[in-house]
């Protein structure tokens, strides 16, 4: 009895184990279902493998689950250029660096803070001002006594000279005490300060304040190696006064090597350079705590007058001006000597600016106006009257965008030429002109794109320039 109840488990034991065998044969001799797979598959961003889900057997009531779509690959992404540690280059090599990344500038596509019609390459622009913004490095000299050196004037027509000083001396950016470090080198003078301190007035003898300026940097060569190094290429001055030019006259270095940045950019006397030195815009600053008093203007349709002008007559062009079309000979041209009281109690000089479509900028004694600038902060199409004027910061800027140049012979056919401005090109210009504004404002506190950065990016660019490329 025993014996047969043994046989039986082992019977059926050897009965079960066949079953588990042949149902393991029946499941691998299964052709494969669509869409099953074994496989593992790797996520295109490197993520780690994973198994495929089994989807359910043909006999199940679910619907079929169609395969997967093939994964498409992520658009290409141009890896990011790996900046140089410029801090460790010398400042020449830095410089060469400079002006083969310029050169080779990739194509701005689309920048919210730059508006590609008025600049001549912006693509070349934004580069060369963000290397300036990691590169450049300024010595400031703290010789020269006072008022001369280092009391800039923040008022009045000269006022660019002052701002440009102060805002320079504040920048914890690009001013270096290691001199070694500088690109540039900073000749702190006052170019008002020194005519109010040195010109005897009625006297027309400028020799005293060349001279002046002179022994100065004479003093400088003999005191520092800089100046010698280069005979005054890597050194620069900024000077808005009429005579500023002037004061450079005396020293043949500082006239022929350094870099100017002046407002009477005079390209036909010799002293201006065009391609090295840069046109410092005119800007008239009546309140230096609110420097951004007045700026807006009026938008196209409410722009009643053609043309506007008003100012002391004097120098060759103005009385030729007045002559064709002052005086109320015709009313869509607005043009005075000085405002008469009768024309600004109804509407002062501010008011017509904002009321005009072309602000007329004539030049006086020299060829540089402030009235430029003033157009562009009243938003209002300039219109420029100066034969060798070299224009403000056109070593970057398209001014065909957004002014009109006038030859000092056909101021006769001036109104002809206005009216010869389609509406549409008109539009056009004054939209330019107020995308503008913004690149020729003074800020307490500096931003981007300023005119701070703007004259200072010109003074970069005209160094960048100088340098010989290796090979």
């Amino acid at each position: 009895m025993t014996m047969t109840v043994s046989f039986c488990r082992v019977a059926a034991l050897v009965s079960l184990l066949a079953a588990g065998a042949a149902t393991a044969l029946l499941t691998f001799s299964l052709p494969s279902s669509p869409g099953v797979s074994t496989t593992r598959r790797t996520d295109f961003a490197g993520a780690l493998p994973v198994a495929n889900e089994t989807p359910p057997l043909p006999h199940l009531s679910a619907p079929a689950t169609p395969p997967p779509a093939p994964l498409l690959p992520p658009p290409a992404v141009r890896p990011r250029k790996r900046e140089p540690s410029y801090w460790r280059m010398a400042p020449e090599v830095a410089l060469r660096y400079a002006k083969k990344e310029i050169r080779n500038a990739e194509p701005v596509v689309d920048d919210p803070d730059l508006y590609a019609p008025l600049f001549k390459n912006v693509s070349q622009f934004k580069r060369s001002y963000e290397l300036m913004e990691r590169i450049l490095k300024v010595y400031i000299y703290q010789d020269g006594r006072r008022p001369i050196f280092h009391t800039p004037p923040l008022s009045g027509i000269y006022a660019s000279e002052g701002w440009f000083m102060k805002l320079l001396k504040e920048s914890r950016r690009h001013v270096v005490a290691d001199a070694g470090k500088a690109h540039l080198f900073y000749l702190p003078y006052s170019s008002q300060q020194l005519r109010l301190t040195l010109y005897q007035a009625d006297s027309h003898n400028l020799r005293p304040l060349a001279a002046y300026l002179r022994n100065f940097v004479r003093g400088l060569a003999n005191k520092y190696p800089f100046w010698n190094r280069t005979r005054g290429a890597d050194h620069f001055l900024v000077a808005c006064h009429d005579w500023g030019p002037y004061t450079t006259a005396a020293h043949r270095d500082l006239r022929k090597n350094a870099i100017k940045a002046l407002c009477n950019a005079d390209s036909s006397e010799g002293i201006f350079t065009p391609g090295k030195d840069v046109s410092l815009p005119e800007t008239t600053i009546r309140n230096p705590r609110r420097p951004l008093r007045y700026v807006g203007g009026l938008p196209v349709s409410r722009r009643s007058i053609l043309a506007f002008f008003a100012g002391n007559v004097h120098g060759r062009v103005r009385p030729v001006l007045l002559r064709h079309w002052g005086d109320g000979q015709d009313d869509e041209m607005r043009v005075y000597s000085l405002l008469p009281n009768r024309v600004s109690r109804r509407m002062n000089y501010i008011q017509h600016m904002k009321n005009s479509r072309f602000c007329l900028c004539p030049m006086g004694y020299e060829v540089n106006s402030p009235r430029i600038v003033e157009a562009f902060y009243y938003e209002c199409v300039p219109v420029i009257i100066a034969d060798n004027f070299v224009l403000p910061l056109s070593e970057v800027l398209d001014w065909s965008a957004f002014s009109v140049v006038v030859a000092e012979k056909d101021i006769p056919d001036l109104k002809k030429i206005l009216q010869g401005i389609s509406p549409r090109r008109y539009v056009a210009m004054h939209s330019c002109v107020k995308r503008l504004q913004r690149h020729f404002l003074w800020h307490a506190r500096p931003i981007k794109y300023d005119l701070f950065h703007m004259i200072l990016h010109s003074i970069w660019l005209s160094r960048v320039n100088q340098v010989e490329l290796e090979g």
